[in-house]
């Protein structure tokens, strides 16, 4: 095997070291970048998932801007939700269920226009339901965005639920 010269490794070394030195740190279980502003973000948005396991829909309108607002994604208005839309969604949907698994991996933390916050994530829902054959599990992964917008030290969750 050849030798390779002392310049030749002194070069690899520094380039090899210099890299690390731009490597970025993630939040943990997550691909958003760890700073304080994600952070607090995130954790906010724990605080949501969490709800959403707990079945909570007084915390879940809690968290909820008071113009929430869901145009389910459609041009079709009769399945758009306000914040009233959106309790009585919550209560129907979670009186269905026995238990619920809500697992999210965070994608990207954003800012938009009007201070705006787009959090894209990733979630796994596992759920319980009665049928009359027992109590079965059905389970859904899919894509999502929740909007935030600042409120005091905190947020409030615009649109996503």
């Amino acid at each position: 095997m050849p030798q390779a010269s002392v310049p030749a490794l002194a070069l690899a070394l520094v380039v090899a070291l210099g890299g690390a030195g731009c490597a970025r740190e993630y939040l943990p279980n997550t691909d958003v970048e760890d700073n304080s502003f994600n952070r607090k973000v995130v954790e906010f948005c724990e605080d949501y998932r969490h709800a959403v396991e707990r079945k909570n829909v007084g915390l879940l309108i809690k968290l909820a801007h008071e113009k929430y607002y869901e145009d389910g994604a459609t041009i079709d208005t009769s399945d758009d939700l306000d914040l009233a839309g959106l309790k009585t969604y919550l209560e129907a949907k979670f009186r269905e269920v026995k238990s619920i698994r809500y697992e999210i991996r965070y994608r990207n933390v954003t800012i938009g226009r009007n201070e705006e916050i787009y959090v894209d994530y990733t979630y796994s829902a596992s759920y319980q339901i009665p049928s009359p054959h027992g109590d079965v599990w059905r389970r859904t992964v899919a894509d999502n965005r929740l909007s935030l917008v600042p409120s005091g030290e905190t947020y409030r969750i615009k649109s996503g639920m």
